[in-house]
C-alpha cells in the first residue's frame, strides 16, 4: 500500500496503528530487549539496539552519537525523508521516546510512540509474531548538522541554571534526585531543577499508558511546569527524561530541550554546582569552590 501523507500524534494509540502496518511508508521500530522481539513483536517491527542512539563514552554515555552514526542509523531502520517512523519498546517508553528524541534533534519530527508500547499492543489483542522481519533498503535521510532547538549541551545548561531563564525538570527518582542514591562522584541534583519521577506520569492500569491528559497537566501546574516556559529534562542518561521530553511536547509544551549529558555528565563535573534535599534549591548548593 502506498503511504499517505498523514499527520499521527506523539503518542499513537496501538489500533490506530494496526491499520498502518499495510502502510508501505510507516516504519516500525522495536526497541525492546532482543528476547521480547524473538518471541514476538509487531508484525514488520525492525528491531534496534538501544545502545545505537548513545555516544556510549563514560562517565556521560548518553551524550548524542556523532553526527555520521546518526546518519547511519537513518540507513539502518529504513528511514527516508517522507517516512513515518512509530516507536515501541517494552519498558514504558523510554527507549522509544529516546528514538524521537535524537530523530527531533536532526529535525525529523514524523515520529511517533505507541502509547503502552508492546504491554498495550500484546495485551489488547493485537497481531503479533515471531517471525524475522524481512530485509529493507537503507533509509536516505540525512543530516549535515544537529538541529539545536531540542538540545542543551552542558555550557547552555549552566547558563540557564545562572540566570533562571529555564526551568529544569528532573525525570530521576526522588533518592537519586535528594543525593541519597549517587550513581555519579556526587549525589544531588542541578540546582533550582523540580523533580517528578517518570514513573508517576504513567498509568500502570493501562499497560503504562500516559496518564490522562487532564492529570499531567494538574501534576505539572502544581509542581511549577508552565507550557510558555523553555523546560530542559534530565535524568542519568537521557533514556528516562527523553519520556518526559516528548510527554511535554505531547501536551503541547513549545519550548523542550533535553539535557543528553544528564547526571552522569554534571554529577561528574566538579567545576558545576549541585544541590541535595528535597527541594529545588536544595539544603545546600555545593558551589564549584566548595
Amino acid at each position: 500500500m502506498a503511504s499517505a501523507d498523514m499527520s499521527l500524534p506523539l503518542f499513537i494509540e496501538p489500533g490506530q496503528v494496526e491499520t498502518l502496518l499495510a502502510d508501505d511508508g510507516i516504519v516500525i521500530v522495536d526497541l525492546c530487549k532482543p528476547e521480547v522481539h524473538s518471541q514476538l513483536h509487531v508484525p514488520g517491527a525492525r528491531p534496534l539496539d538501544y545502545g545505537m542512539l548513545l555516544g556510549g563514552v563514560k562517565p556521560a554515555i548518553g551524550l548524542l552519537p556523532t553526527r555520521d552514526r546518526l546518519n547511519q542509523l537513518c540507513a539502518t531502520l529504513g528511514i527516508h525523508p517522507d517516512s513515518r517512523v512509530v516507536a515501541y519498546d517494552d519498558e514504558g517508553g523510554g527507549r522509544a521516546c529516546r528514538l524521537a528524541w535524537n530523530l527531533h534533534v536532526m529535525g525529523f519530527h514524523r515520529v511517533s510512540v505507541i502509547d503502552g508500547g508492546i504491554h498495550a499492543w500484546a495485551n489488547e489483542g493485537h497481531p503479533v509474531t515471531a517471525e524475522p522481519t524481512p530485509a529493507h533498503s537503507p533509509g536516505s535521510f540525512s543530516i549535515a548538522e544537529i538541529e539545536g532547538s531540542a538540545l542543551a549541551v552542558r555550557d547552555y545548561v549552566a547558563a540557564r541554571v545562572a540566570d533562571g531563564a529555564s526551568t529544569l525538570f528532573d525525570s530521576r527518582s526522588a533518592e537519586e534526585y535528594t543525593g541519597q542514591k549517587a550513581f555519579a562522584q556526587r549525589g544531588g541534583h542541578i540546582p533550582g531543577a523540580i523533580n517528578l519521577n517518570w514513573l508517576d506520569t504513567m498509568d500502570r492500569n493501562r499497560n503504562l499508558r500516559l496518564k490522562t491528559r487532564d492529570s499531567l497537566e494538574s501534576q505539572l501546574d502544581a509542581l511549577g511546569f508552565h507550557p510558555g516556559d523553555e523546560i530542559i529534562t534530565y535524568c542519568q542518561t537521557h533514556h528516562r527524561s527523553s519520556h518526559s521530553y516528548l510527554m511535554l511536547k505531547h501536551l503541547g509544551f513549545e519550548r523542550v530541550r533535553g539535557y543528553a549529558g544528564a547526571w552522569a555528565e554534571w554529577g561528574n563535573d566538579s567545576s558545576l554546582p549541585v544541590a541535595t534535599g528535597p527541594e529545588p534549591g536544595g539544603t545546600h548548593t555545593i558551589s564549584p569552590t566548595d
